[in-house]
Protein backbone atom coordinates (compact mmCIF):
# COMPACT_ATOMS: atom_id res chain seq x y z
CA UNK A 1 0.00 0.00 0.00
CA UNK A 2 1.28 3.10 -0.81
CA UNK A 3 0.88 5.98 1.98
CA UNK A 4 -1.60 9.00 1.10
CA UNK A 5 1.64 11.43 0.77
CA UNK A 6 3.00 9.37 -1.78
CA UNK A 7 -0.06 9.33 -4.03
CA UNK A 8 0.07 13.28 -3.74
CA UNK A 9 3.59 13.72 -3.90
CA UNK A 10 3.15 11.83 -7.28
CA UNK A 11 0.07 13.76 -8.87
CA UNK A 12 2.08 16.73 -8.17
CA UNK A 13 0.35 18.18 -4.88
CA UNK A 14 1.45 18.36 -1.28
CA UNK A 15 -0.26 17.44 1.60
CA UNK A 16 -0.37 19.78 4.40
CA UNK A 17 0.51 18.37 7.57
CA UNK A 18 -1.31 20.94 9.50
CA UNK A 19 -4.62 21.12 7.31
CA UNK A 20 -6.81 19.50 9.65
CA UNK A 21 -5.25 21.10 12.82
CA UNK A 22 -7.59 22.89 15.06
CA UNK A 23 -5.22 25.34 17.78
CA UNK A 24 -8.89 25.29 19.67
CA UNK A 25 -8.56 21.49 20.27
CA UNK A 26 -4.90 21.51 20.96
CA UNK A 27 -5.09 24.38 23.75
CA UNK A 28 -7.95 21.75 25.30
CA UNK A 29 -6.06 19.29 25.45
CA UNK A 30 -2.90 21.07 27.10
CA UNK A 31 -5.18 23.14 29.33
CA UNK A 32 -6.85 20.03 30.60
CA UNK A 33 -6.62 20.94 33.85
CA UNK A 34 -7.76 24.32 34.78
CA UNK A 35 -4.79 25.28 36.55
CA UNK A 36 -2.34 24.95 33.52
CA UNK A 37 -0.18 28.11 32.96
CA UNK A 38 3.33 28.19 30.82
CA UNK A 39 4.78 29.80 34.39
CA UNK A 40 4.36 25.88 35.74
CA UNK A 41 6.33 24.62 32.35
CA UNK A 42 8.76 27.23 33.06
CA UNK A 43 9.60 26.87 36.63
CA UNK A 44 9.98 23.25 35.73
CA UNK A 45 12.07 23.56 32.46
CA UNK A 46 14.46 25.94 34.93
CA UNK A 47 14.92 23.26 37.65
CA UNK A 48 15.73 20.89 35.03
CA UNK A 49 18.16 23.05 33.79
CA UNK A 50 19.39 24.08 37.16
CA UNK A 51 19.79 20.16 37.72
CA UNK A 52 21.83 19.78 34.89
CA UNK A 53 24.10 22.59 36.07
CA UNK A 54 24.36 20.48 39.64
CA UNK A 55 25.04 17.40 38.08
CA UNK A 56 28.07 19.05 35.75
CA UNK A 57 29.65 20.96 38.88
CA UNK A 58 29.50 17.44 41.07
CA UNK A 59 31.05 15.38 37.93
CA UNK A 60 33.46 18.15 37.77
CA UNK A 61 34.27 17.63 41.53
CA UNK A 62 34.23 14.10 41.74
CA UNK A 63 37.95 13.38 41.23
CA UNK A 64 40.61 13.76 43.39
CA UNK A 65 42.62 16.73 41.70
CA UNK A 66 40.06 18.61 40.56
CA UNK A 67 38.83 18.74 43.84
CA UNK A 68 41.83 19.87 45.27
CA UNK A 69 42.30 22.26 42.55
CA UNK A 70 39.19 23.76 43.38
CA UNK A 71 39.92 23.51 47.24
CA UNK A 72 43.00 25.48 46.90
CA UNK A 73 41.29 28.56 44.52
CA UNK A 74 38.56 29.07 47.32
CA UNK A 75 41.39 29.44 50.14
CA UNK A 76 43.25 31.80 47.60
CA UNK A 77 40.21 34.19 47.42
CA UNK A 78 39.47 36.35 44.45
CA UNK A 79 42.75 37.33 43.11
CA UNK A 80 43.18 33.49 41.84
CA UNK A 81 46.33 31.44 41.60
CA UNK A 82 48.14 30.89 38.20
CA UNK A 83 47.56 27.38 36.45
CA UNK A 84 51.40 26.37 36.99
CA UNK A 85 51.50 27.20 40.59
CA UNK A 86 48.34 24.96 41.38
CA UNK A 87 50.27 22.35 39.13
CA UNK A 88 53.38 22.15 41.38
CA UNK A 89 51.10 22.33 44.59
CA UNK A 90 49.11 19.83 43.67
CA UNK A 91 52.24 17.60 42.22
CA UNK A 92 50.68 17.39 38.82
CA UNK A 93 51.89 17.74 35.29
CA UNK A 94 51.15 20.93 34.14
CA UNK A 95 49.09 19.54 30.74
CA UNK A 96 46.95 17.03 33.63
CA UNK A 97 46.34 20.55 35.26
CA UNK A 98 44.86 22.32 32.46
CA UNK A 99 42.66 19.50 31.35
CA UNK A 100 41.27 19.69 35.09
CA UNK A 101 40.96 22.95 34.66
CA UNK A 102 39.28 23.03 31.69
CA UNK A 103 36.71 20.92 33.26
CA UNK A 104 36.20 22.95 36.10
CA UNK A 105 36.09 25.85 34.04
CA UNK A 106 33.24 23.96 31.65
CA UNK A 107 31.16 23.19 34.55
CA UNK A 108 30.83 26.99 35.90
CA UNK A 109 32.98 26.50 38.69
CA UNK A 110 36.15 28.70 37.96
CA UNK A 111 36.96 31.73 36.18
CA UNK A 112 39.74 32.54 34.27
CA UNK A 113 41.81 35.26 33.26
CA UNK A 114 45.20 36.14 31.41
CA UNK A 115 47.80 38.32 33.06
CA UNK A 116 50.75 38.27 30.83
CA UNK A 117 52.26 35.05 29.97
CA UNK A 118 49.84 33.28 32.95
CA UNK A 119 46.12 32.40 33.11
CA UNK A 120 44.93 32.75 36.44
CA UNK A 121 42.43 31.04 37.66
CA UNK A 122 39.79 31.70 40.51
CA UNK A 123 36.43 29.65 41.84
CA UNK A 124 33.12 31.17 41.10
CA UNK A 125 31.85 31.87 44.52
CA UNK A 126 28.44 32.58 43.06
CA UNK A 127 28.20 29.21 41.03
CA UNK A 128 29.74 27.75 44.39
CA UNK A 129 27.24 29.09 46.71
CA UNK A 130 24.65 28.04 44.54
CA UNK A 131 25.62 24.38 44.40
CA UNK A 132 25.39 24.74 48.24
CA UNK A 133 22.30 26.03 48.40
CA UNK A 134 20.69 23.75 45.68
CA UNK A 135 22.21 21.00 47.86
CA UNK A 136 21.04 22.45 51.18
CA UNK A 137 18.03 23.63 49.84
CA UNK A 138 15.53 21.20 51.78
CA UNK A 139 18.05 20.20 54.55
CA UNK A 140 17.29 19.07 57.69
CA UNK A 141 13.57 20.12 57.14
CA UNK A 142 14.36 23.72 57.24
CA UNK A 143 16.88 24.02 60.23
CA UNK A 144 20.57 24.34 60.02
CA UNK A 145 22.74 21.55 60.04
CA UNK A 146 25.84 23.44 60.55
CA UNK A 147 25.20 23.14 64.29
CA UNK A 148 24.67 19.68 64.01
CA UNK A 149 28.16 17.41 65.29
CA UNK A 150 27.45 14.66 62.99
CA UNK A 151 27.91 16.92 60.12
CA UNK A 152 31.20 18.70 62.04
CA UNK A 153 33.63 16.46 60.40
CA UNK A 154 32.86 13.60 57.70
CA UNK A 155 35.39 10.88 58.47
CA UNK A 156 37.41 9.13 55.94
CA UNK A 157 36.37 5.42 54.40
CA UNK A 158 39.47 3.13 54.96
CA UNK A 159 39.97 2.20 51.19
CA UNK A 160 39.18 -1.57 50.24
CA UNK A 161 42.09 -3.98 49.75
Amino acid sequence: MRSARRDHLRLGTLVDPFRNFDCKQANAALTGTPQFHISIFIESLEKKMQADRVIRALSALAQEHRLAAFRLLVQAGEQGVAAGVLAEKLDVPASSMSFHLAQLANAGLVTQRRESRSIIYSADYAAMNGLMGYLTENCCGGMSCSEDPAFASIPERESAR
